[in-house]
């Protein structure tokens, strides 16, 4: 999925990655890129990621706190890839919130997303405040539409800072198809 977005991109993309792990798809797909940006919170991880990428910018800590902050609005990232080990929807909040950043005419995004398993796992929506929204909207079972409504809220969520959603893919993965992955592109209005 993130190969397929990176070919459609026009130019080589500025990636901001939220949750570098060991560096396994910076090795595999980014590491020929111009330098962006990674986070992790794992110190060990983040040492190794700062080794693994000397012209990046390698942050230890959280992203989403980081990003709500401000750390990486001097960035020019076109290429978000988030990769929690849950839910993405916090970190998306933050990178949104940032509306008077400068934001470019095309942004990719590449989500792994875990938390449609906690939505199987605990039978519902309603104590998932990242859906409280949805679940206002739908009802409580959210996980039988999931990707919809991943859709959905990523269209409102980008279009707070003029984005539409140009493009839009995603699919169910993983054990039992807990997992969710999708990927958009956004263009400014």
């Amino acid at each position: 999925m993130r190969r397929s977005l990176l070919s459609e991109l026009t130019s080589p993309p500025v990636v901001l990655e939220t949750h570098g792990g060991w560096g396994h798809i910076y090795q595999q797909l980014y590491h020929a890129l111009p330098p962006g940006a990674v986070f992790e919170k794992d110190p060990d991880k983040a040492a190794f990621l700062a080794q693994q990428r000397p012209t990046w910018a390698v942050y230890e800590g959280d992203c989403e706190q980081a990003i709500a902050a401000g750390a990486v609005d001097a960035w020019p990232f076109s290429f978000i890839d988030l990769d929690p080990y849950g839910q993405p929807w916090p970190v998306i909040d933050a990178l949104f919130s940032r509306r008077d950043r400068e934001w470019p005419a095309t942004l990719a995004l590449a989500v792994n997303d875990g938390l449609l398993q906690k939505l199987k796992l605990g039978g519902g929506s309603w104590g998932v405040a990242s859906m409280a929204m949805m679940t206002e909207r739908y009802g409580n079972s959210l996980r039988a539409n999931y990707l919809a409504v991943c859709q959905e809220l990523l269209q409102e969520k980008a279009g707070q800072v003029g984005y539409t959603l140009a493009r839009w893919t995603g699919y169910y993965c993983g054990y039992n198809k807990q997992m969710t992955h999708y990927a958009a592109v956004l263009t400014l209005q």
